[in-house]
């Protein structure tokens, strides 16, 4: 069996309109998140795959890498044009890009 190279970018040169799907679960969505990301739990992703946002490419992200990579691996064997955010919101929010919270919550990556 032969491994799929899996697509991937450094948070420092994503897009300034790059489109994200944040595929980490609902609390660390609700801790902290990149402003305009789409929601949309790896758990729940194959059940909800008419919500996935339009992209080319679309962004994966999760907290550190992993759970996103399997996802743009799925997305990607599904026709999407998806690419994997490597380091996830761990490098997002060290390299001081913005992040948003719900609620009066100060931002935080868990």
């Amino acid at each position: 069996m032969s491994s799929v190279e899996i697509p991937e970018v450094m948070v420092p040169d994503l897009p300034d309109d790059a489109r994200l799907l944040d595929v980490r679960e609902d609390d660390e969505w609700a801790a902290g998140h990149a402003p305009g990301a789409t929601h949309i739990p790896m758990t729940e992703l194959a059940g909800r795959l008419d919500e996935v946002p339009e992209g080319d490419p679309l962004y994966v992200i999760c907290r550190s890498g992993g759970r996103s990579a399997r996802v743009t691996a799925y997305l990607n064997g599904q026709g999407w044009d998806a690419v994997n955010v490597a380091g996830g919101m761990g490098v997002w929010a060290a390299s001081g890009r913005p992040l948003v919270a719900e609620g009066d919550a100060t931002p935080e990556v868990i």
